[in-house]
Parts: C-alpha cells; sequence; structure tokens
C-alpha cells in the first residue's frame, strides 16, 4: 500500500485478544450484554433474544444482512447453533460467555493472520495522483485498455473510475454507494452533452483531469472509509501443518468427524473438498469458494490425484489423500504463490450498528 495522506487504522484483533484476555473487563462486557439481550430478565436468553447478538456477530464479520442470500444465511444458523448447541433451550449467562470467547478468539486469529487497514479516504491521495507525474502516463495506459466502441465521453470516465484502485486514492467504484453518491454525480455536473465521437484520448485525460478533481472535492467534504486487505498464500501454513505431526493428526481427525460415512465406515472421496475448507483455518488457506485463484489450485491437485472419482475408501486412505492434496498444494504455491488484496466500502450504518463487538471498555483499555 502507497497511502499518504489518507488516515489509516489496522485492525490485527489485538483490541479483542486484550478484552478477551482480562477476566475482569470481560465477565463486565458480558454482564452488560447479556443483561442487554434478556428482555424479560429470567437470567436466560432464548433464541429469539439471542437474534441481536447473532446479528451483530455477522455483521463484525462482514457478512450482509440475514436474510440476504443462501451462504450467509447458514452462517448465521450456524453462529445461532454454537449458542444453542443446536436445540431450542434457553441459553445461561455462563454458555453465553463460553462461546461469545471462542466466537472473538477465533475472530482475533482471523485479524491477526490477516489484519484489515481501514482507510479514510478524503480525496488527497486521488488529488495528489491527478498532479503528479504518473497521472498522465497512466491514465493514457488505461484508455488503451478502454473498449468502448461506441462509447460516450461519460462511458469513457466512469470506465476508468471503476478501473481507478485505493493506491491512486478512489474508494473502488465498483461499490453502488461510490457509483451513485461520488461517481455519477461529478460526471453529470462537469460533462456536459458531448457526443463526440471517437472519444480521443487529448479529449478523455482533459476531461478525466476536470473530473477528477471533482470527485477529490466531494470526497473531502463526504470521506469514503474503506477496508483493506492483503494476503498472499505460499504454502507456508500448509508447511507449518505438515511438519508438525501431533497437530496434522489432531486436523485430521477434527476434519474427519465432519464427513459421513457408509455402513461399512467408509467414505466418499467426493468429501475430500469438504474436509479440505473444515482444516484450511490450521493450514493457511482461505475457505474454498473465497479466492477463485486457489479454488483453481485446489482443482488442479485434485484432479492429478483423482481425488474426484467418488470412490470409498477408508480412514487412513482418506488421511493420506488430504495429506498429499496439502502436500502438492504446499509445492504449487511454493513455486507460484498467490496474491490477493480486496477493497471494500465499510458504511456507517453498518459499521455502527455493530454495537456487541466494540464496547466502550475496548478503547480504555
Amino acid at each position: 500500500m502507497k497511502m499518504k495522506s489518507s488516515e489509516s487504522q489496522v485492525m490485527d484483533g489485538s483490541d479483542i485478544m486484550k478484552l478477551v484476555g482480562n477476566e475482569a473487563v470481560f465477565s463486565n462486557f458480558v454482564d452488560h450484554k447479556f443483561q442487554e439481550l434478556d428482555i424479560d430478565k429470567d437470567g436466560k436468553l432464548s433464541v429469539k433474544e439471542l437474534q441481536p447478538a447473532v446479528a451483530d456477530i455477522g455483521v463484525a464479520l462482514g457478512l450482509p444482512p440475514q436474510g440476504s442470500s443462501p451462504e450467509s444465511d447458514h452462517i448465521y444458523s450456524e453462529v445461532l447453533q454454537e449458542f444453542t448447541h443446536g436445540k431450542q433451550e434457553k441459553v445461561s449467562k455462563t454458555e453465553f460467555k463460553e462461546v461469545l470467547s471462542d466466537i472473538l478468539l477465533g475472530m482475533a486469529a482471523g485479524l491477526k493472520r490477516d489484519p484489515i487497514v481501514l482507510l479514510r479516504m478524503d480525496g488527497e491521495d486521488l488529488l495528489e495522483f491527478v498532479k503528479s507525474p504518473a497521472f498522465e502516463p497512466e491514465m493514457l495506459s488505461l484508455y488503451s485498455e478502454l473498449e468502448l466502441p461506441d462509447g460516450s465521453l461519460k462511458d469513457y470516465i466512469i470506465k476508468a473510475f471503476e478501473k481507478l484502485t485505493v493506491d491512486q486514492g478512489m474508494p473502488p467504484a465498483s461499490d453502488s454507494w461510490v457509483m451513485s453518491n461520488v461517481v455519477e454525480p461529478v460526471v453529470e455536473s462537469c460533462i456536459g452533452v458531448s457526443n463526440e465521437q471517437p472519444v480521443t484520448q487529448e479529449t478523455f485525460l482533459a476531461e478525466f483531469k476536470k473530473v477528477a478533481e471533482s470527485a477529490a472535492q466531494r470526497l473531502k467534504e463526504q470521506p469514503v472509509i474503506v477496508a483493506h486487505s492483503e494476503n498472499t498464500f505460499d504454502g507456508s501454513g500448509i508447511k507449518r501443518l505438515l511438519s508438525n505431526k501431533f497437530e496434522l493428526d489432531k486436523t485430521l481427525d477434527s476434519a474427519l468427524k465432519t464427513i459421513p460415512r457408509d455402513r461399512h465406515g467408509k467414505m466418499s472421496k467426493e468429501y475430500l473438498r469438504v474436509a479440505l475448507d473444515v482444516l484450511a483455518p490450521s493450514a493457511g488457506l482461505p475457505p474454498i469458494g473465497a479466492v477463485d485463484q486457489m479454488d483453481k489450485v485446489i482443482q488442479e491437485v485434485c484432479k492429478m490425484l483423482d481425488a474426484d472419482d467418488g470412490k470409498m475408501v477408508k480412514d487412513e486412505e482418506f488421511k493420506k489423500l488430504l495429506t498429499e492434496i496439502l502436500g502438492s498444494m504446499m509445492l504449487q504455491l511454493e513455486g507460484n504463490p498467490v496474491s490477493v488484496s480486496t477493497n471494500s466500502v465499510v458504511h456507517e450504518p453498518l459499521a455502527s450498528s455493530s454495537t456487541l463487538l466494540q464496547p466502550p471498555s475496548i478503547s480504555e483499555m
């Protein structure tokens, strides 16, 4: 990251660790939250009373609101089941504290592994980019990539904004809020009805500069918070796991517990990906489906090892295959590491709604 002017804050899980690690502070925090949730004051939390806590945990995990997608709803129901142990019974304060502690420590471990940097984008970096010597060559290179045979000047400018990065001072225009509140209004106000065709690079450069300066001014008036994370998968997490036999056996055993067996106790190789997903955090890997390039690596390795033929195998054979898949993935990633960078806009209503995990006591410790 080359961010200079923008203010930034790193979320690396240390605040959460401090909270959970301080018994007195955490107990006080749990007491406060429990009272807040226990509407009927019977000293236990019903499934209905737990819902705000579950919704809050979803917000802190970066999930969309409940009801938005089957995938995220599945995670919400899993969080609820963590509290209720899959039963419809009420939850005591002790159970609530234990589960909340586990969930928070899991989040802290994730943030320690992949810290999130919160960037406050106020237009200064964008303005600096527009005035820098790099502006002209970079925008001309970007112009040459735009394939808009019948595009108007507005089409060109909007498409160019979509290609600008956080490094250049622009929050992601792929976000609908940024597009409708920053990009579209400045394009409308700066560019009249221009029917010039084709759009020459001189016109594009001069007009884009005007619009970008206007966008910087708009960001100054209404800064945007962007959550930025970077991660490189180079096989080192797998190497650590494979070199510790005790840890590896324990991880494989817990992954196998989730796999259904036939009446002979055998498992289908179709479930290898499911098991791989369960042990992913221990091997420093992302969940399957989260990173396209990583899914391709898994696909190649599974094809190479005939892991998708659906045959039924015993425990030892299943574990052996899983270990071979991990070993092959490690070699591939050592040779060709996969780097992933994500930027997502943090919308204030969403961020402020997570009261459960943002107690005043965190900042005071």
